[in-house]
């Protein structure tokens, strides 16, 4: 049995980031203690859908570290569900496994490790039935993972996830013209819901975690099409924070989460929640936010584990 949520989550001020500008943290870090953040608000939806279909288990994409494993992993598991991670990396199959594939390992997930290569090809084959992957790429995927199979996109990333993160702004209260809501931006999914839940005048900032200028607006922009059939134009993607790439952690940055850490007494995880923060903070810095302004920023996951 998959406990319920905590939701609303926390909504929390942490004072001025610049003159008139409050920073505010929406703690959706504490919406479940084995799916958490907006890995919650994604998958609920597709689980609820999954069960409704009779599917016999979830099949995903990810990295070595990816959040999205583990909390695939732990949901499927509390359901009852089979679960297969197709992971990024075909050298890491004999390699030791680190804390966060050994948790999706522990929660009963078949990990299957392949080529770079191949991985884009079959996370990137824009299906949501293991038996609608075309022959080259169904020959790479275990037997059992047929039709009952829910197929979920790299980060949970789909129609159905749009809409649920869409649920975050409805549980911040008086949000209007002043307001803006910042979040990570891996897949887009996260923050493709949220401007879909804006209300008028409110704004949505995403944080890009990797390099995708471009590429992340197109995905951001047909997720939007896919679940609301329509664009929305109340957000934008930031590009000066990736640091280099997905999981790069340089030492201002690591600098920047331990001070946030001494100063408010909260832990960050670094991938994604630390690059907003510093974003948001070298923003306000700049004069992004005019004096007035709201910026709440979504806490999507949890620090790492050792």
């Amino acid at each position: 049995m998959l406990a319920a949520a905590a939701l609303p989550t926390p909504l929390v001020s942490l004072g001025e980031l610049a003159p008139g500008v409050e920073l505010r943290l929406k703690r959706d870090d504490l919406a479940h203690p084995t799916v958490p953040g907006n890995k919650w608000r994604k998958l609920a939806p597709n689980l609820d859908l999954a069960l409704a279909e009779g599917r016999t288990g979830l099949l995903t994409f990810g990295g070595a570290y990816s959040t999205h494993l583990r909390a695939t992993a732990a949901a499927a598991a509390a359901l009852g569900l089979a679960s297969i991670g197709v992971v990024r990396g075909e050298e890491l199959a004999a390699a030791p496994r680190n804390w966060s594939l050994r948790a999706a390992e522990a929660a009963g997930m078949e990990l299957r490790f392949v080529t770079r290569s191949r991985y884009r090809a079959l996370a990137g084959g824009g299906v949501d039935s293991a038996e609608d992957f075309p022959e080259d790429i169904s020959e790479d995927l275990p037997e059992q993972a047929d039709g009952r199979w829910l197929v979920l996109p790299e980060g949970g990333s789909n129609a159905a996830a749009v809409r649920g993160a869409a649920a975050v702004p409805a549980e911040i209260p008086g949000l209007g013209a002043g307001d803006v809501l910042c979040c990570a931006v891996g897949t887009g999914g996260t923050l493709a819901g949220i401007a879909a839940g804006l209300p008028e005048g409110a704004r949505a900032l995403g944080v890009a975690v990797l390099r995708g200028e471009g590429y992340l607006e197109r995905e951001i922009a047909e997720l939007h099409q896919a679940a609301y059939g329509r664009q929305f134009g109340n957000w934008r993607v930031h590009h000066g924070h990736h640091g280099g790439g997905y999981g790069k952690v340089g030492v201002e940055l690591a600098s920047f989460a331990e001070e946030f850490e001494r100063r408010h007494g909260l832990a960050i995880e670094l991938r994604y929640v630390a690059k907003t923060l510093l974003a948001v903070h070298e923003l306000a810095a700049a004069g992004e936010f005019a004096a007035g302004t709201r910026v709440t920023v979504v806490v999507t996951g949890l620090p790492d584990q050792s």
